[in-house]
């Protein structure tokens, strides 16, 4: 079983990572939709319903009620402050918060689940989508130092088609996000 992580404290991350998604979120504009990002396999706009269902998914988690407040007839916007404010509401609750789940990380509790997998997730994503749309792509420092905490133990079982994509050896004298970046094979 792994340690506990206290409910309070991925609340918090998840806060600081979702708004710094929201914040980037908030300047696309229509044109960019279909600009390339660095997901090749993703446009800005899929990489956009990447994060929003990855998120509807870990929250249903917790509560499946959460998958019928998907609606993809609202704009990605809507879609994003629904999932967001669900997983919010479920991480301020001890009960759904303390919940057990299974998956391919095993059992732990849903806040374990947002704070190590969804928060690096959308992390990386964040990222991606600054990037794509020629934002600031400045990171947390702290959610960088949480998800690479949670990731780097997984290296070369997180790298398959679907999953990561191999690692990049970074300079001898890179900052933390672009190693962490590079880690995730992403090009800075």
């Amino acid at each position: 079983m792994e340690s506990q992580i206290s409910s309070e404290e991925v609340l918090k991350r998840y806060g600081t990572v979702a708004e710094g998604f929201e914040n980037r979120l908030s300047r696309v504009t229509p044109e960019q939709l279909h600009l390339p990002t660095p997901c090749a396999e993703w446009d800005v706009e899929a990489l956009i319903l990447h994060v929003i269902n990855t998120n509807f998914q870990v929250a249903s988690r917790a509560d499946e009620s959460v998958l019928g407040l998907q609606n993809q007839e609202d704009d990605l916007s809507e879609q994003w402050q629904t999932v967001k404010n669900s997983v919010i509401d479920l991480l301020s609750n001890d009960e759904t918060a303390e919940k057990m789940t299974t998956g391919a990380f095993g059992e732990q509790s849903f806040a374990s689940l947002v704070g190590k997998l969804l928060c690096s997730d959308t992390l990386f994503h964040t990222w991606d989508l600054a990037r794509a749309t020629s934002q600031d792509t400045t990171l947390d420092q702290d959610a960088i130092d949480k998800a690479f905490a949670f990731l780097e133990p997984l290296d070369e079982a997180m790298r398959r088609p679907g999953g990561f994509a191999p690692k990049i050896a970074p300079s001898p004298n890179a900052d933390l996000q672009t190693r962490f970046l590079n880690f995730g094979g992403r090009q800075t």
